[in-house]
């Protein structure tokens, strides 16, 4: 069997490792998200010679696709075997379209595939996010010329915003019956562990505030060679442009180096796509699971 254990900050050498061998695009690809995210999915990973393996047990067993280098033949009839034993078929989530030709030529006839467009990362250029520049962004652009009129600050976060920045998400979080919901309860976890593991994760922040007042805040980091995830941003919607502000000015401050941006899936919510969606998205990185029979 393999070595499951739970997730934590030390593994962070030989998983940054493994990761930036397949230089993978989708969120679930960032060692800060896998840590911040573990407890709402059950996670356990473990390392298979050189292959980085994830497994969420809230879905019954089902491995996120493997990063790192080898054989992936003998991965997958390795994977197979251990959820058998475990009373599972081998699911296998994160199947972005390009690597389902490999389970084709590998495993023919032997599994099916399924997708949720819930699951999809939304991409966009970053240099459209920075600049908003366009008539598909004129409505953003008046977002931002009415926040402009508030006596507004934007700086990148340090640990001197930690503390303001923890009790503005847990005034929205208590606002909105968040220990009513399961992902509103994750959410808060994982903005623990990334303030309480900021320098070490080598995370990025913005804050805004208003009249000294933290009014919108953000995190994020690199994914891989040419995109920047966006892993939590949090705004007062009572602010008229709060976050198109919040988003377009940690754009240029963190994300420079970077084409795209990753601001992850909606989670079916249709308030949260609509809002994705009014970004333009470049592409919609699509995630299938792969389910042996």
């Amino acid at each position: 069997m393999l070595d499951f254990k739970v997730i934590e900050l030390s593994d962070r050498p030989w998983v940054t490792e493994l990761l930036k061998l397949s230089d993978f695009r989708g969120c679930e690809y960032n060692f800060a998200n896998n840590l911040a995210w573990h407890r709402l999915y059950e996670t356990k990973i473990c390392r298979y010679k050189d292959f980085y393996i994830s497994c969420s047990g809230k879905y019954g067993m089902r491995f996120t696709f493997p990063a790192g280098k080898g054989d992936y033949r003998e991965l997958f009839t390795v994977l197979k075997k251990e959820a058998e034993e475990q009373g599972s078929p081998l699911a296998v989530s994160s199947v972005t379209n390009d690597k389902l030709p490999l389970f084709k030529e590998l495993f023919p006839d032997m599994y099916t595939v399924s997708c949720d467009e819930a699951d999809s990362d939304y991409i966009y250029e970053a240099e459209k996010l920075r600049t908003l520049a366009g008539k598909k962004y004129h409505q953003k652009r008046n977002h931002l010329a009415r926040f402009y009129e508030n006596n507004w600050e934007y700086h990148d976060m340090t640990e001197n915003d930690f503390d303001e920045c923890i009790e503005f998400a847990v005034k929205s979080y208590n606002l909105n019956n968040g220990y009513d919901d399961e992902s509103s309860v994750g959410e808060q976890f994982a903005i623990n562990t990334f303030m309480n593991s900021f320098g070490e994760l080598d995370l990025k922040g913005g804050v805004i505030t208003v009249d000294g007042k933290i009014q919108a805040f953000t995190i994020g980091d690199r994914i891989n060679s040419d995109t920047f995830d966006i892993h939590i941003e949090k705004a007062n919607a009572e602010i008229q442009g709060a976050y198109a502000a919040i988003n377009n000015e940690f754009a240029k401050s963190a994300a420079t180096d970077y084409e795209y941006i990753n601001r992850e899936e909606d989670l079916g919510l249709e308030g949260l796509r609509k809002s994705k969606h009014s970004y333009h998205p470049v592409f919609m990185l699509q995630k299938n699971v792969v389910t042996f029979k």
